[in-house]
């Protein structure tokens, strides 16, 4: 059976169908074209250099679609690549479907509606209530199948989702431990404060930025879907609820570097951000890990400061895992 991308080893030739997620032509400094190229399937991504692209070359390997690899493992800057051999299109009976080789979130669809749906009956505000509604109906479609990211975390079919109610998670427990948090706020923010990633984003699956979302970011892009649903439902958008969940939005980065035109000034606000880079974090150190053996470190990484991160022996068992048997 053929090995999947992130089962081999390195030094170990890869004989692989992957798909090309990302193909990007640039230029050497010898003024010949290459494609840095994003392989994906369903174990993970790597990346490769094909170097000195003919024109041809450009037009056939294009994002978006399977290819055959034929390469070796290596690592460059603490990073796993693809030495590309030799790429070629799928012959006739081999695979083409781009969906087959899509990393996906741990959770089905119908069950992240769901949950979702479950959590929208907790907006007690009426105001936060039909907003959050109001968008989510607006852009169901995505909502529930584009990654939360490029790259770095949740960067996968279904990750923006699974990304909300993990923090959605996380602001129950948060809520229950503090009785003075305004919960329907926190519930309303964390559903929608990343919902500007559906327009910020190109799809799930050759994942790259829109114009839009480069010259405009999610936090802007998302602010001014609220004041347009505030026009389609007859609100005020300068109203004190409205303004209060425009702030979470916009503050929820937490930085100004990092893109919020304001800071967080409500505790809602400090917490949310707070949960976003918290799930932010683990799920990216999670899958640095998920590729490295026990006893050695990850590979450096990028959105954690360029750190390695080491596997311990029992890391991530349960108290079942570690129970002693009963003499």
């Amino acid at each position: 059976m053929e090995k999947q991308l992130m089962a081999y080893q390195l030094g170990e030739k890869m004989e692989s169908f992957v798909l090309l997620k990302a193909a990007d032509v640039r230029t050497a400094k010898n003024n010949k074209q290459y494609i840095a190229f994003t392989f994906e399937d369903t174990s993970g991504e790597m990346v490769g250099m094909y170097w000195d692209a003919s024109a041809q070359d450009i037009e056939t390997f294009k994002a978006g679609r399977v290819v055959h690899l034929t390469g070796k493992r290596e690592e460059y800057n603490g990073k796993a690549q693809v030495k590309i051999l030799q790429l070629r299109l799928p012959a006739g009976g081999e695979p083409t479907d781009p969906g087959l080789f899509v990393t996906r979130a741990p959770m089905k669809k119908s069950d992240m509606v769901e949950e979702i749906n479950q959590v929208l009956f907790e907006i007690t505000n009426p105001t936060w209530n039909r907003i959050v509604r109001f968008l989510i109906n607006k852009f169901q479609s995505a909502f529930f199948t584009f990654p939360a990211a490029k790259t770095n975390h949740h960067a996968y079919e279904g990750g923006l989702a699974y990304h909300t109610i993990s923090i959605l998670r996380l602001a129950h427990s948060v809520a229950d431990q503090y009785p003075k948090v305004n919960a329907p706020l926190l519930y309303a923010a964390a559903i929608i404060h990343d919902l500007g990633k559906t327009v910020e984003l190109s799809d799930p699956v050759t994942t790259q930025y829109t114009v839009k979302g480069n010259l405009l970011g999610h936090i802007s892009l998302l602010d001014g879907e609220i004041v347009e649903a505030c026009d389609t439902l007859k609100l005020d958008p300068t109203a004190e609820d409205v303004v209060l969940l425009r702030h979470m939005i916009l503050s929820h980065h937490g930085l100004l570097e990092y893109g919020s035109p304001v800071r967080p000034q409500l505790l809602e606000a400090e917490i949310l951000h707070d949960l976003d880079e918290l799930d932010a974090s683990i799920m990216a150190i999670q899958t640095g890990l998920d590729y490295t053996q026990p006893g050695e470190f990850s590979e450096k990484i990028f959105g954690m400061d360029n750190r390695r991160f080491f596997d311990f022996e029992g890391a991530g068992l349960t108290d079942k895992d570690t129970k002693k048997p009963e003499s």
